[in-house]
């Protein structure tokens, strides 16, 4: 049986073949309008969401199957009964399952019953589906990623760890530029499997120069506590840093954006910002991880 947990999990030959079925469905929508017919897609999120619950919901009914929200609470998920035994039980009503929660074991453990295909809609860990879709928007905007130098300005997160793991495989350039105090916590972790076009670094000037794509994130993730929020006081993203980038760079943000925060709002509004076109190709890939799994 297979799941979509980590970027990890697969090899570009995997991938490939998802990003191809996603340009697929985007270019031709219809021919793909029955493929989920019958089917249907439970969700469960213990996170606020909005691109990913929009996405994965219309995006399923787009393929012809129905989609069910399970509210964490109300089916006392982990609580009023184990983990294990709702899973095994849904798995006799539905044919796929997409966790959104803040603990990444628990997708992982869960999808090791083999139940039923569990898709990881984003965990404190990793956000595969993310990373994925913004693989299709720089192969669209960028072409072969394999080409492109990518730098990376924020915080060590889920998002980040994904990307890291894509880069893993594809051996794109990548800088990733964190403040001092974040960068000696976790450096060791970024350089840990794989040094290949790596490099990580507290000064946005090196990590910036001659890149094609800049991305960031919230400087503070859902649930955390904003005490590091302090030292991202020089690291926000703006047109005057993007001058040290390459003439062409895209900017690129996953979404939700704390304007004048981590990206000021002339640079999120501005021609550079591929923004809206992440929102939408999460549900192209999302359709063809779909798909990929049944």
């Amino acid at each position: 049986m297979k799941h979509f947990v980590d970027i990890a999990d697969f090899n570009t030959k995997k991938l490939n073949l998802i990003i191809k079925t996603a340009k697929q469905i985007k270019k031709n929508p219809k021919k793909f309008a029955n493929k989920c017919k019958d089917k249907t897609l439970g969700m469960i999120f213990q996170k606020e969401s909005t691109r990913t619950r929009v996405s994965f919901n219309v995006g399923f009914k787009k393929l012809g199957g129905h989609s069910i929200e399970l509210n964490a609470e109300s089916i006392g998920f982990g609580k009023r009964e184990n983990y294990h035994d709702i899973v095994r039980t849904l798995s006799q009503y539905i044919d796929m399952l997409m966790i959104r929660n803040d603990d990444h074991n628990i997708i992982r453990n869960l999808s090791s019953l083999n139940a039923l295909p569990i898709i990881n809609g984003l965990s404190d860990f990793s956000h595969p589906c993310q990373i994925l879709s913004d693989f299709l928007t720089i192969n669209e905007k960028l072409g072969n990623i394999k080409s492109q130098s990518i730098c990376w300005i924020g915080d060590y997160n889920n998002v980040l760890r994904s990307l890291i793991e894509l880069q893993s495989l594809y051996k794109f350039k990548l800088n990733v530029v964190l403040p001092k105090e974040i960068l000696n916590k976790n450096k060791s972790k970024i350089l840990k499997k794989n040094k290949t076009n790596l490099m990580a670094t507290n000064s946005i000037n090196e990590g910036i120069k001659n890149a094609n794509c800049v991305m960031t994130d919230a400087w503070v993730s859902m649930g955390e506590k904003s005490i590091k929020k302090k030292y991202f006081k020089n690291y926000q993203v703006n047109s005057d840093i993007m001058k040290s980038a390459s003439k062409e760079a895209i900017f690129m943000h996953c979404l939700p954006a704390h304007r004048d925060e981590e990206v000021s709002s002339e640079l999120l509004d501005s021609n550079k910002s591929v923004v809206w076109e992440q929102a939408i190709n999460r549900m192209f890939v999302q359709q063809a991880i779909i798909l990929n799994l049944l």
